[in-house]
Parts: C-alpha cells; sequence; structure tokens
C-alpha cells in the first residue's frame, strides 16, 4: 500500500511555492501598473496580468495549499504543538493579505486604486516576512 502523507507532503510544498510566487510577484505588478497612465494599452495589460495571475496561479494555490496543509496537521501532528498554531495564525494573515490583494485587483480593474507605488513596495515585504516566520516554525519547531 502507497503511503500518501509524503505525497500530499510534496504536493502541499508546491502548493506553498506557486502560492508565495504569485503572492510576491502580485504586489510587484501593483508597484508598475501605478506608473501607467490610466486606460493606456500598458494600464490595461497590467490588468490583464493581474486578473490572470490571481485566478489561474493564486486562488488555486492557496486553496490546495489550505487543503492540503490542514489534511497533514490532523493526519501528521493531530494539530497539536505550538509552533503548528503559530505556523496556522501567520497563514491565517497571510489569508488575510491574499484577501486585501484580492480587492487591490479589483480596484486597479475598475481604474479606481488611490495608493502610491511606494505603498506595494512595502507592501510587496509582507509576505517574505511571513513565510520566513513559517519556514522557521516549520523547519525548527521552536516551541
Amino acid at each position: 500500500m502507497v503511503d500518501l502523507y509524503p505525497w500530499l507532503k510534496a504536493a502541499h510544498v508546491i502548493a506553498v511555492i506557486s502560492w508565495m510566487a504569485g503572492m510576491l510577484y502580485l504586489p510587484r505588478l501593483f508597484v508598475y501598473h501605478c506608473d501607467a497612465p490610466t486606460g493606456s494599452p500598458q494600464s490595461e495589460t497590467f490588468k490583464v496580468m493581474e486578473r490572470r495571475l490571481l485566478k489561474a496561479i493564486i486562488n488555486p494555490a492557496m486553496a490546495a495549499t489550505w487543503i492540503l496543509g490542514l489534511w497533514l496537521a490532523w493526519d501528521g501532528f493531530r494539530f497539536q504543538g505550538g509552533w503548528l498554531h503559530a505556523k496556522i495564525a501567520l497563514v491565517v494573515i497571510l489569508s488575510g493579505l491574499h484577501g486585501q490583494m484580492v480587492k487591490w485587483v479589483r480596484e486597479f480593474a475598475e481604474d479606481r486604486n488611490i495608493r502610491p507605488a511606494r505603498f506595494y513596495r512595502i507592501v510587496n515585504e509582507v509576505p517574505t516576512v511571513l513565510m520566513i516566520g513559517i519556514v522557521i516554525l516549520v523547519i525548527v519547531k521552536p516551541f
């Protein structure tokens, strides 16, 4: 009989990498989009890129990350361990940022962005900080 745990763990890591790639790239698109004049061909291209990145990569990757992660947390750890609870808390925060990015994609699509490029440059660092915390918690399991 095949042990599914390592296969699901591998799929979870692939989903996480895909989600993080999108979460790191989307704010960078926002930075460039801020510099494109409203209604310009560049602005319209950024709208398509942002929408496709969100719908084709970020949203499915987040869903797979959560589904597989919860299964692994149950099957492997029975939701036990302070490190696991802290990790889940950071993933909830990352998911909240994801939801905020969905809102920003919509605002850009409707030409209603009011934030400067500098704001999105700062936002671009938040997923990295969360990822560092999550990886440390998973690998080191400090508590």
